[in-house]
């Protein structure tokens, strides 16, 4: 137990990363599930086309997230060494690499986006209107590509910032974002104060209009305060980057990049997979993953900090104390994950009441949402151990552990039980879900091999040889 139990300096230093990760995904997530309660008391159609759309956006952000955070390796170790030169030329990179993923991402929603939510709409119920729920879907679609740019330069920022040791100015950003995006939804979707109600298409712009203040934020802040912020001093001079860490990220980041995007696609054919049993479903599970999602913000938070922590402490070459740092840290989230995750599960019949739908969807959110509370520890640990095996660069490896885990097993799983069985989404969602076990055994693998424990910035010819 000592081995997993830290004193009271290890927490206060644990606490002070994650708190400020927490609030800022606390309030984001929170204002999404207002969000998602705002448009779900329009119906099932509306609410529908929207997490259809969101699920297609969540593919996107993820393949940002990838091609943000395989630079963010070095840019966390080059802050431990000290090397503000290394945190520069990685933060041209992130500007480089997300913006091409970007522009790839809105040409892909443009001449692709209805096919992509007719995916997901089959007739499996007698509830909704699917012909409804598309052109919902699109209208939404069409005015969230416009925050899409935004998005992706306010996270370029914010995750340096972050990866520097500046958490509370991101967290800030994102509360100012996320009030913006509360107000507005309340004003634009339902009419208030004289304005149009606007339904579907007043979230989009309320949510398109809280990305631009939070990228405004952000670069405000980093530019004033450049003294203190070495990533950011001559960053714009030219985008020149070192020779030997371009090769580095690249080898790095390409297999994190495709990670990042083939996970999700994973998740998002998973819950296509669900859709076949209907519409009803489809809500069902956009109403189970949105409470859930807010529930999942402290061991999310915590698996970041292990990112940001123990990626200081390898870049330092603090080697020992790394290992030592990372099984204390995923055995605080696990444990924190099994309180939460109860919470969660006694609370799963109230949240669906909230929305407006039948009592069929309510049933149905009501019993995903206690799979997920029992589920969430191991979740936990199988997050915990994907961010320990980035921290130390081991990209393949997380690779195999997420992406091709997904699609050799859950997804094969979750196409073979809707398509060619007749049980009901009541087996087949904890069946689907339950893998995670499965994850976490290989994960326990994975880390006792300490494969992941290395420095990966220890050469200054990284950031001296130029192309």
């Amino acid at each position: 137990m000592s081995k997993l139990i830290g004193d009271r300096k290890f927490y206060r230093m644990v606490l002070t990363v994650t708190i400020p990760i927490v609030i800022q995904n606390g309030i984001t997530n929170f204002v999404s599930l207002l969000d998602n309660i705002m448009v779900g008391t329009l119906g099932t159609e509306p609410m529908s086309g929207v997490s259809i759309v969101n699920q297609l956006l969540f593919v996107f952000n993820l393949l940002i997230f990838g091609a943000i955070s395989a630079a963010g390796i070095f840019m966390s170790q080059f802050h431990g060494k000290g090397d503000d030169e290394g945190e520069m030329h990685t933060f041209r990179f992130k500007v480089i690499i997300a913006l091409l993923a970007t522009f790839a991402g809105l040409a892909v929603f443009r001449f692709g986006g209805t096919a992509l939510i007719n995916q997901f709409l089959h007739d499996g119920s007698i509830e909704g209107d699917l012909a409804l729920t598309l052109a919902l879907g699109e209208e939404y679609l069409k005015l969230m590509m416009l925050g899409l740019i935004p998005y992706t330069v306010a996270q370029i920022y914010a995750s340096s910032l972050r990866e520097t040791g500046q958490t509370v100015v991101p967290m800030l950003a994102s509360l100012a974002a996320v009030l913006v995006n509360c107000g507005l939804n309340a004003v634009l979707i339902f009419g208030l104060f004289g304005a149009p109600a606007l339904g579907v298409k007043g979230a989009a712009i309320a949510t398109v209009t809280s990305r631009v203040v939070e990228l405004i934020a952000v670069v405000l802040y980093t530019h004033l305060s450049r003294a203190k912020h070495g990533f950011i001093r001559g960053a714009y001079r030219s985008f020149r980057i070192p020779r030997a860490l371009v090769s580095q990220v690249v080898a790095k980041g390409l297999p994190l990049m495709a990670n990042e995007f083939f996970w999700a696609s994973a998740v998002t054919m998973v819950s296509r997979c669900y859709s076949l049993r209907g519409l009803d479903v489809v809500a069902a599970s956009n109403i189970a993953s949105t409470v859930t999602q807010f529930f999942n913000i402290v061991y999310m938070s915590l698996a970041t900090a292990i990112a940001i922590v123990v990626g200081n402490l390898l870049g330092a070459g603090h080697l020992e104390e790394a290992v030592d740092t990372d099984r204390k840290m995923i055995a605080f989230s696990v444990a924190c994950s099994v309180g939460i995750g109860a919470l969660l599960l006694a609370l799963s019949p109230l949240f669906p009441q909230i929305y407006n739908t039948t009592d069929e969807v309510r049933s149905l959110a009501a019993y995903m949402i206690g799979v997920y509370g029992i589920l969430m520890p191991f979740a936990s640990y199988a997050c915990s151990a994907y961010f320990t095996l980035r921290s130390g660069g081991r990209v393949l490896i997380t690779f195999v552990f997420d992406s091709i885990f997904m699609w050799a097993l859950t997804v094969p799983l979750a196409f073979l039980l809707t398509g060619y069985t007749s049980l009901s989404i009541y087996w087949i969602f904890p069946i689907c879900q339950g893998m995670d076990v499965v994850k976490c055994i290989l994960g326990y693998g994975m880390l006792r091999q300490k494969t992941w424990v290395r420095r990966l910035v220890v050469d200054d010819s990284s950031v001296t040889e130029k192309t």
